[in-house]
């Protein structure tokens, strides 16, 4: 199966709960090979009933997060909450744990759902594979339907892929990753999808519920039935009542298609700052569907930027590969997660190392093999009960690392990491002791740019210079931009960060640029510079992007 194509003029599907009087979803987007098999009839009305019961707390969650990033912007820190203390001090609660088919997770490999994509990943060798509508997904209409049509077909033993080259892709694996889905995050809406509640009032959807909404609806017993279950991934949360919010979508969702309470399984990212100061929190809100927390480091650093962008030098951080796992603040946050996850009963999820391999250069390879060996072998040390790779030739690598600590065993729930003592100053402390250089100010535009480009063709993971590149990766480079530039920051030698030096470094990337038919650098330049060189700081860079550039 190829992605799907257009093949009739755009039309709209209206599903009413009751004739013109419920709230209604309008779907206006180009008619696409296989569309109804995803958008049935069915499918709709359970995404209409999500969101006329869940639409509003969204809006109010996201509400919530604008005021606690204005609130750290005038000098209030995030810190441990007074009024959830007596569930941290609690000892005695635990959360649902692993699923069928989750108890190991040495090795899971991330990325896009396109069936080449998916294909490889079912095929790769790991014990888990985050099937990435978000930051790994640019999410075009053709993107997001054809990624669920990759995963109905794969979960059904169905997928076939023939590349422009004639070359054919098929699921070969015996034993196939658990496949863990991660739906957009709370703050992304669906532009080709329209709800209007019971007042009349009209809102885009919401990509959060959409992603999971068809996913679950159309897989979750086929799942069961093959022994696993219908498995999530959390992206950006940044407090307790946001997972509560999706517990409740849970707990209605089993529901409605009739299957029993807690089959659900959610691994949270802890991946936003506030998030990181209420790690027991949200177990506890998930609790009945929790398996796990990952250290979504790219998007913690990026968090970490945002809501400090203001707050003066002390917290300014130098290149962006400068910010290693190994600096203090980075150290304090990962240590604090093992140590929560294995307090609860929670799996304790590593990151994800942007070294990749490349198979025409055995020397690049062998240093991005070494790079990532290392990285793993720390996430091992420290009591992670797995990690995240972007490659399959880096899954031996990774897995060695694990199994040279767990052997046999499915994880290290034991170690609890009582010798770990986190305080909130030690996670908010960024002195890292490295300059800004041309270099890195030179890398952060032209990385941004180039995926921006990508991006906007519909690539969301992306190799650039041996690194592998996401929405998280580009959002550090331009925040850091943006900051560098507000703080009157100079590099190392000299140079002054200003608007017009950055212009400049926009020209050059633009110059040097591989240009072809049908390339979008005017526009990801465009996108780069609303995001990065105008005073206001747009929370993430893939809403201006996605309300005015994706035309797909």
């Amino acid at each position: 199966m190829s992605i799907p194509t257009a093949t009739a003029p755009t039309r709209t599907v209206d599903a009413a709960v009751s004739a013109g009087l419920g709230p209604t979803l309008h779907i206006t987007a180009p008619q696409l090979d296989r569309h109804d098999e995803i958008l049935t009839t069915e499918a709709i009305a359970f995404l209409t009933e999500l969101h006329h019961r869940f639409s509003g707390r969204r809006h109010d969650r996201l509400a919530d997060r604008m005021r606690r990033r204005f609130e750290i912007g005038n000098g209030h820190d995030p810190r441990f909450r007074d009024d959830t203390a007596h569930i941290r001090d609690d000892a005695d609660w635990r959360v649902a744990g692993a699923g069928p088919g989750l108890e190991d997770r040495r090795v899971e490999i991330t990325g896009p759902t396109d069936p080449k994509m998916t294909i490889n990943a079912l095929n790769s060798g790991a014990k888990v594979w985050l099937a990435d509508l978000e930051d790994a997904t640019s999410p075009t209409w053709r993107n997001v339907i054809g990624g669920q049509l990759s995963l109905r077909d794969a979960i059904r033993g169905e997928l076939t892929h023939t590349s422009s080259e004639g070359r054919e892709y098929r699921i070969t694996a015996q034993q196939t990753p658990t496949i863990v889905m991660r739906p957009r995050g709370w703050h992304l809406s669906e532009k080709h999808i329209e709800f209007t509640d019971r007042t009349g009032r009209r809102l885009a959807a919401s990509g959060s519920l959409i992603d999971f909404g068809l996913y679950f609806f159309h897989n979750a017993q086929a799942l069961i039935d093959a022994g696993r279950g219908p498995y999530f991934y959390l992206a950006k949360l940044e407090s307790s009542e946001e997972a509560r919010l999706w517990n409740d979508v849970f707990s209605f969702s089993e529901e409605y298609i009739g299957i029993p309470h807690g089959t659900i399984r959610a691994t949270v990212l802890i991946e936003t700052l506030p998030a990181a100061f209420e790690m027991d929190e949200i177990l506890y809100e998930l609790r009945d569907h929790c398996a796990g927390l990952n250290a979504g480091r790219w998007d913690y650093i990026f968090s970490i930027i945002k809501n400090y962008r203001g707050r003066g030098a002390r917290f300014v951080l130098p290149d962006r590969s400068e910010v290693t796992m190994t600096v203090p603040f980075m150290r304090a946050y990962t240590e604090l997660l093992v140590k929560t996850c294995h307090k609860r009963g929670a799996h304790a999820i590593g990151g994800m190392s942007a070294f990749i391999p490349d198979r025409s250069d055995a020397e690049k390879t062998e240093r991005a093999l070494s790079k990532v060996a290392a990285d793993k072998r720390r996430e091992a040390g420290d009591g992670f009960d797995g990690t995240w790779v972007a490659h399959p030739d880096l899954i031996p690598a990774a897995q060695a690392e694990f199994d040279a600590v767990l052997g046999e065993r499915p994880h290290q729930l034991d170690r609890r990491r009582d010798d770990v003592e986190v305080t909130a100053s030690q996670l908010l402390d960024l002195r890292i002791g490295r300059p800004v250089t041309d270099a890195g100010v030179h890398e952060n535009v032209s990385v941004a740019i180039r995926y921006l480009e990508a991006w906007l063709r519909g690539q969301g993971a992306v190799a650039i210079d041996g690194l592998m590149e996401d929405a998280a990766t580009a959002e550090i480079s331009r925040s850091q931009v943006w900051q560098w530039i507000h703080q009157d920051r100079r590099t190392e030698e000299g140079t002054a960060i200003t608007v017009e030096h950055v212009e400049g470094l926009i020209r050059q990337v633009l110059a040097e640029a591989p240009r072809h038919e049908g390339d979008r650098f005017d526009d990801a330049a465009a996108v780069f510079r609303e995001v990065t060189l105008r005073p206001e700081f747009p929370a993430f860079l893939t809403l201006p992007a996605y309300s005015r550039y994706l035309t797909d």
